[in-house]
C-alpha cells in the first residue's frame, strides 16, 4: 500500500518511493519484533541465519534498483504489483493443522539459499516480498502463520539495514516523508503483532488490489 501512496498521492518518484519505503519497513519491523518477543514467539537463532543471508542479496537487490534507468524500473515495478495482484488473489492459505516443523540440515541449506534470493528481490523492491516468505517458510520448513511472521518481520528487518543503508548513500531518501511513515507503520505494527487478528483481510486485499492495479496502469501508460 506505501507505495502507491508515495508515488500517486504524494508524487514521489518511483526510485525515491522505493527508497524512502525503506525508512519504514526498518522501522515497522522493529516494533513488530518486539510485539512478537513480548507474546514469546521467536526463533532467534533461525531466523539470524536466514536474515544474514537474505541481507548479502539484499545489497545486490538494493544496487541494481539504484543503477536502473528511471523508464525501465517503472515498467519492472508495473509488472510487480501485478503480480503482487495475482499471488494476493490466488495464494492458497496452508493450513495450520497437522502441521510439523522440519529443519534437517539439507532442507536449512536450501532455505538459506531460496532467502538469499529473496533478499535480491527484497533489496530491488519490497512490494509483495511477505508472501515469497510466507510461502518458503511454511513450505519448505513447515512453520505455522504465526511462527512464519515473527521469523519473516525480523528477516526483514535484518536485510533492510543493507538496502537502506544503500539507498542513503546514493542520496535517495526523502527523510521527511521517511521518518512520517515509519511513524505509523511502527504504531501499526505493534499492534498488529501483538494481536496477530486475521480479520478483515479480505477488505484489505480488495484495497491492495485497486490501488496496485491503479498504480501498474499509470506507471506503464504514463
Amino acid at each position: 500500500m506505501t507505495l502507491p501512496i508515495l508515488i500517486m498521492y504524494i508524487g514521489l518518484p518511483p526510485s525515491i518511493a522505493n527508497a524512502t519505503n525503506r525508512v519504514a519497513i526498518f522501522s515497522q519491523n522493529v516494533f513488530a519484533i518486539a510485539g512478537f518477543k513480548s507474546k514469546g514467539v521467536s526463533d532467534f537463532k533461525y531466523s539470524l541465519l536466514l536474515g544474514i543471508s537474505a541481507l548479502l542479496g539484499a545489497i545486490i537487490g538494493a544496487k541494481i534498483a539504484v543503477d536502473i534507468k528511471g523508464e525501465l524500473f517503472n515498467r519492472i515495478l508495473a509488472i510487480i504489483m501485478v503480480a503482487v495482484v495475482l499471488l494476493t488473489l490466488f495464494k492458497r492459505k496452508k493450513a495450520e493443522t497437522d502441521q510439523s516443523e522440519s529443519l534437517t540440515i539439507p532442507q536449512k541449506i536450501i532455505t538459506t539459499v531460496v532467502f538469499f534470493l529473496i533478499g535480491i528481490y527484497g533489496g530491488f523492491i519490497q512490494a509483495g516480498v511477505g508472501f515469497l516468505i510466507i510461502a518458503a517458510l511454511t513450505n519448505l520448513n513447515g512453520f505455522s502463520l504465526i511462527k512464519t511472521n515473527a521469523i519473516k518481520v525480523f528477516v526483514v528487518f535484518i536485510y533492510t539495514i543493507a538496502a537502506l543503508l544503500v539507498f542513503i548513500l546514493e542520496g535517495q531518501v526523502n527523510w521527511i516523508y521517511g521518518v512520517i511513515l515509519a511513524i505509523g507503520n511502527s504504531l501499526g505494527a505493534w499492534f498488529a503483532s501483538r494481536w496477530s487478528v486475521k480479520k478483515g483481510d479480505k477488505v484489505v486485499g480488495r484495497i491492495l488490489v485497486v490501488a496496485v492495479i491503479i498504480l501498474a496502469v499509470k506507471l506503464w501508460f504514463f
